[in-house]
């Protein structure tokens, strides 16, 4: 759920896992009355100082996103407001669909192969009324 966090780019560990959270949430991944990891057992699943947790934990505890009671644990505290969604979502399709792009193209996929393909599984979609399921 949180292995998404880019260790090498110039974004801090913690800001990242600050959006990271507010996307899960954003989509309802996570939803209120959720229990976070603690801040020590989070650190140790990605390998970060527990300092980084805990200031990621702070701001959004901060920011009325979640809930740290001492002694009980972090817990998602609200779902987000439609417009604070919507732009999360919206930069998480177009992270997903750079990401697939840039696959494609290492992968010496042409524009026009890589559109004529998704052209025909969108057409499926909305044909059968949801998205085409991965085989295997």
């Amino acid at each position: 759920m949180f292995t998404e966090l880019d260790f090498r780019g110039h974004i801090p560990i913690y800001l990242q896992l600050v959006d990271r959270i507010k996307h899960l949430v954003a989509t309802g991944v996570l939803s209120p009355g959720d229990q976070l990891p603690t801040v020590r057992k989070m650190a140790a699943e990605l390998s970060v100082n527990f300092n980084t947790i805990a200031r990621a934990y702070r701001i959004l505890d901060e920011e009325g996103v979640l809930s740290t009671q001492r002694g009980r644990g972090t817990y998602v505290l609200r779902p987000m407001l439609p417009e604070q969604a919507a732009p999360l979502r919206r930069a998480a399709l177009e992270g997903m669909t750079k990401s697939f792009l840039e696959r494609a193209h290492h992968l010496g996929f042409s524009p026009d192969e890589i559109s004529l393909l998704f052209d025909a599984l969108f057409i499926a979609w909305r044909e059968e009324g949801r998205p085409p399921r991965l085989e295997g």
